[in-house]
């Protein structure tokens, strides 16, 4: 069993698939339309055969969790794993000449990862990691 995929709302469908296409390799399907619920949405595969599907629809609720500075119940972050630390590095430092926020790190956790957290446009979380190498 694996997971197939995990679903985001959000109001700005374009700029979250080129962002998850442009600095996670991902690949897009034809957007999906629904014009009777007014509904819209993209599946970004990735390599590893996981898949996101972005969707956007009028009356959605925006979040109201703070999730820069808090973290709450359910699920917190994406994480993308690299081959190797100098990749999360290098990741990291295209992502904050771009102007993306980097929340932590990079550091080596305690479970033995090289990681750094960050955002998406949206302030979705994202975790990039790979197996500290000393």
């Amino acid at each position: 069993m694996n997971i197939d995929h995990v679903a985001i709302w959000t109001t700005q469908l374009e700029k979250l698939k080129d962002y998850y296409i442009k600095y996670f390799n991902g690949k897009s399907n034809r957007k999906y339309t629904n014009n009777e619920r007014h509904f819209e949405s993209y599946f970004i595969s990735f390599d590893s055969g996981t898949r996101l599907e972005l969707m956007k629809m009028p009356g959605i609720p925006q979040n109201l969790n703070d999730t820069i500075e808090k973290q709450y119940l359910g699920i917190i972050h994406l994480s993308f794993g690299m081959v190797n630390m100098d990749l999360v590095n290098d990741k990291l430092i295209e992502l904050k000449k771009d102007g993306y926020n980097i929340l932590r790190g990079p550091r080596k956790t305690g479970d033995g990862y090289w990681e750094f957290e960050t955002l998406d446009p949206d302030n979705n979380r994202i975790e990039v990691s790979a197996i500290f190498m000393e």
